[in-house]
């Protein structure tokens, strides 16, 4: 299979964990993996990898020619999609956000892809039976309605999208099909906010057998805080002993992937009551050098 990593801005923290996360593949570099793609608009962050990925440096002007004419941002994760597949057409495509991990049998993972089964990180369950305020909204926008062709019926599910599996037969077609139904979800103005993920999500099951990557792969989407500065501390180490991508493997085997949390549900009155802290009783004395 290939990889896939799209890494945007200046942000360090998601280049930091883009870089941990090609580490922990690499881990497994000879169970099934044919190479790693990484479409940034920061090449030279990449620059200690370059052995071992290819870099697709993606100018300001194809960023907005992926968002498509109603300007919706994540459409370029599908465009992106496209673009791998059309490079590497007969090969499995792992699509990763950067705040994930490796820590299952890539080789097992390999198979099944190569199987035809897809993957997306865990399902969240039926759009119709989600609570959040958008994802009510959204089905009440979408229920019983045709997008790309697809009716949107009351079993439709939402799958997290950290994680996109596609294997190589059909995958063209799934992508043509994600990428209909997400231009006609912003066409009918349906709530944006997830609608790439959604796209994703009926595009592969039309198309695929589609199963949780969660067995092989850690997203930390809602632990972000906590991963960051870990691997913050791992590559600061990096740094300062001028390790090898070979030495920063080695170092990898020890980290404990257990010690931290992937998943953690805050509440909305807990944010509040803590920006409202912060507000009330704001930092005294601070001084800056003259």
């Amino acid at each position: 299979m290939r990889l896939l990593y799209l890494v945007f801005g200046n942000n360090l923290q998601n280049h930091f964990q883009a870089h941990f996360s090609i580490l922990s593949f690499l881990r497994q570099k000879n169970s099934g993996l044919a190479g790693i793609t990484v479409v940034t608009d920061a090449p030279d962050f990449y620059q200690h990898l370059a052995q071992e990925i290819t870099v697709h440096t993606l100018s300001a002007n194809t960023l907005q020619e992926w968002q498509g004419k109603h300007e919706f941002f994540w459409r370029a994760k599908i465009k992106a999609l496209e673009y791998a597949v059309r490079q590497y057409p007969e090969a499995p495509l792992l699509y990763l956000d950067t705040d994930t991990f490796l820590h299952g049998s890539l080789a097992q993972m390999s198979q099944e892809l190569a199987a035809g089964i897809a993957f997306m990180h865990e399902a969240e369950g039926a759009l119709a039976t989600l609570r959040s305020k958008t994802e009510r909204r959204m089905w009440q926008q979408v229920k019983d309605r045709s997008f790309g062709g697809v009716t949107m019926h009351e079993q439709r599910l939402m799958w997290n999208a950290g994680v996109v599996g596609i294997p190589a037969s059909r995958n063209l077609e799934a992508i043509e099909l994600a990428l209909r139904i997400c231009d006609d979800l912003c066409e009918q103005q349906v709530t944006p906010r997830l609608i790439e993920q959604f796209a994703l999500s009926v595009a592969l099951a039309e198309t695929y057998s589609l199963q949780a990557a969660r067995t092989y792969i850690g997203h930390y989407w809602s632990t972000k805080d906590d991963w960051n500065a870990s691997i913050s501390a791992f590559f600061l180490e990096s740094h300062l002993k001028k390790r090898t991508v070979a030495s920063e493997l080695a170092a990898l085997s020890a980290f404990d992937y257990q010690k931290l949390p992937i998943k953690k549900k805050v509440r909305n009155t807990q944010r509040r009551l803590e920006n409202l802290v912060h507000k009330l009783f704001p930092p005294k004395q601070v001084d800056f050098i003259e």
